[in-house]
């Protein structure tokens, strides 16, 4: 279950930055994104707040016995850097004016939008580094998080 809410968490601000960068996209396909119903600064705004929540959550397995050493480190690290990534976001312009790419190359972003851009990418490699530390913690049978603190098992 802590698992399936560490998703849950992720998807908004993952899908939401998407959107701020592609929100003309959505718009003139009539997909419903949040930046085209209900503005690219409330969009931000969301992004930052489910972040600020998304965060600590990572840490959780650290201290259920799920996670280990090398999970508590990941999801830390990486956490702060999805925060500032978020803040980043929350400050910027993205999504708000619709001047053209770059020179239409696949990665190409508006300029106000780099910020979302980068914090969708970053959110998939953060989630994905999690679960792998994971993984890779249970295959080798590190000792989880809370075995190595005295009196805390």
């Amino acid at each position: 279950w802590l698992l399936c809410a560490i998703i849950f968490m992720w998807t908004p601000p993952h899908f939401w930055a998407l959107s701020l960068y592609t929100s003309e996209d959505y718009e003139k396909a009539g997909v419903p994104m949040m930046p085209v119903v209900a503005g690219s600064a409330s969009t931000r705004r969301q992004i930052f707040i489910y972040s600020l929540l998304f965060v600590p959550l990572c840490l959780v397995p650290a201290f259920t016995g799920l996670g280990g050493s090398a999970y508590l480190a990941v999801a830390g690290l990486g956490g702060a850097v999805f925060l500032i990534l978020a803040w980043r976001v929350l400050r910027s312009k993205a999504g708000d004016s619709p001047d053209p790419r770059v020179d239409g190359r696949l990665y190409d972003v508006r300029a106000g939008a780099k910020d979302a851009r980068n914090l969708f990418a970053f959110s998939i490699l953060y989630l994905s580094l999690m679960f792998a530390t994971l993984l890779v913690e249970a295959l080798i049978g590190a000792p989880a998080f809370m075995n190595l603190i005295p009196g805390a098992a």
